[in-house]
């Protein structure tokens, strides 16, 4: 028998139902990062990513029997119980709180060498941009930016997790681009969206 963490979370999530607790604190650790990272940017406000992740887990243990594994993964049922509750927020208090600056960063890069101020202060200033206008996108632009550039997944699992047509995906990322590029290039003329967006989403959790 092979050890749990080489379980899939399909398994780990079939165990967890049957009341096995070290599955779901192995489930919980390995997609907590995402989900966490991604309720941070679409809200903008840790407070919202702590929350919605807490919502999501406790969802899992009281109804993780809806998941079917016919319609996908677990991880995108997971991502799509978080956008539920990030959109619930949005439509009850209206939150989107500026993301907070920065602390504890470390004053010298990976090779020990004194980084340029000058060069760290304009870094700090794309990234918050890029933020800003991620955050400032309606709601349906803003998922498939944070789902495909942040979060690096594919249109299909996007698809599945917003529960429309790759197609559907493909249209709306195209527009985002549009609209984040226009907001961008007062700072950043001709900046292409997925270097801005890496960058970015090394930053945001």
């Amino acid at each position: 028998m092979k050890p749990k963490t080489d379980l899939t979370d399909a398994e780990l999530l079939r165990l967890m139902m049957s009341g096995d607790e070290e599955s779901f604190t192995l489930l919980y650790k390995r997609r907590h990062p995402s989900i966490y990272r991604f309720a941070l940017q679409m809200s903008g406000s840790q407070q919202v990513a702590e929350d919605v992740t807490h919502d999501v887990f406790l969802f899992l243990m009281k109804d993780g029997h809806v998941f079917d594994p016919n319609r996908g993964s677990v991880s995108s049922f997971l991502f799509g119980v978080a956008r539920n509750y990030v959109l619930r927020r949005f439509r009850g208090d209206q939150l989107t709180v500026p993301f907070a600056d920065g602390e504890d960063d470390e004053p010298f890069d990976q090779v020990g060498n004194e980084r340029d101020p000058l060069e760290d202060l304009t870094k700090a200033e794309m990234i918050d941009n890029v933020r800003r206008a991620v955050l400032s996108l309606p709601e349906r632009y803003r998922e498939v930016v944070v789902l495909c550039e942040l979060q690096e997944l594919s249109y299909g699992e996007t698809a599945e997790i917003l529960g429309c047509a790759i197609g559907t995906v493909r249209s709306r990322l195209h527009r985002a681009r549009g609209l984040l590029l226009a907001k961008l290039r007062p700072s950043k003329e001709g900046e292409v969206l997925s270097s801005a967006a890496a960058e970015s989403a090394r930053c945001f959790a």
